[in-house]
């Protein structure tokens, strides 16, 4: 099994300009230590999700994206997730693209609709007013959604005819250079709707994203929600067994035994890629820590 990990919260006590430093000294431990993913929130402001204040620190996705590329040399990378109505699809594949080629082919391609308006934290508004983003309807974005995972296979294909869509339009969706993986990046689709998300991972997808609830249930409902998507591949004539099985964590490491317990019970549910984000920022210790387990989990 593969052991991913995010960094999704910038809240260092060091002034901006150590930022840099920073992240670049995570990242090259992460990349020597024999992880297998790398990955930044697309985010503009901070989430409730991580414990912090919308003010604390977030770096944009796409620019970290880049940073990480050249500073990291084997760790694949990627976002957790880009949300559909951040980016026109055209420039956001040219992005990714133009990430894959000067990583020399190490991207995911991190995309879903979008989570809906937190009532508690008020997150979206947060965000996407705050930033004057359009931020449309779940329906419309699950549109746009689809429509984009269709011109991400056409630019990575090659193919240039002109794409006609409820919600987007191009005229020549030339993509130069084409990405280094071919046929194309990974795509990994956020999110485990039944009706919705998950087949889309069925038509378009390269990975699934789930999330990790542990607790009571928990193991029943990623059977389940995995059972849902193969019958979605069998609908489509895709081979499930194409699809790689991710699933986020913020379970806390530093208890070893029930870490390597859990990685060991979503090994045997089908899960191949373990992406770990726990709460608070990583610092070199931590790191440490569970780059120790890899072999382990690598084992799995």
């Amino acid at each position: 099994m593969k052991l991913g990990i995010g960094i999704t919260d910038f809240s260092w006590p060091v002034p901006a300009d150590h930022l840099g430093p920073t992240v670049t000294d995570l990242a090259q431990q992460a990349d020597e230590s024999g992880f297998d993913s790398l990955w930044v929130m697309d985010h503009f402001f901070q989430i409730g999700l991580s414990g912090q204040p919308p003010e604390s620190p977030m770096l944009e996705a796409y620019a970290a994206l880049g940073f990480l590329a050249g500073i990291t040399h084997r760790i694949t990378l990627g976002t957790l997730v880009t949300s559909v109505a951040y980016r026109h699809p055209g420039v956001l594949l040219k992005s990714l693209t133009t990430i894959d080629v000067l990583s020399g082919g190490r991207t995911y391609f991190g995309i879903g609709a979008g989570a809906a308006l937190n009532p508690r934290t008020l997150d979206r508004i947060f965000e996407t007013d705050g930033l004057g983003i359009p931020f449309p309807s779940l329906g419309q974005r699950f549109e746009m959604l689809e429509e984009t995972l269709q011109i991400a296979h056409r630019m990575w294909d090659g193919d240039e005819t002109p794409f006609r869509g409820k919600h987007y339009e191009l005229a020549r969706p030339l993509n130069s250079p084409n990405s280094v993986q071919r046929p194309r990046p990974p795509i990994l689709i956020a999110g485990s709707g039944e009706r919705k998300t998950l087949r889309l991972v069925a038509r378009y997808g390269d990975a699934c994203s789930l999330f990790d609830m542990p607790g009571a249930g928990y193991a029943d409902d990623i059977t389940h929600k995995l059972d849902v998507l193969r019958a979605h591949c069998d609908e489509a004539g895709r081979d499930f067994d194409e699809i790689e099985k991710t699933i986020g964590t913020h379970l806390d490491p530093s208890d070893e035994k029930h870490f390597i317990a859990h990685m060991r019970e979503l090994a045997a549910l089908g899960i191949d890629h373990v992406l770990l984000a726990p709460q608070g920022p990583w610092d070199e210790k931590r790191l440490a820590g569970v780059a120790a387990m890899l072999p382990e989990v690598h084992a799995m």
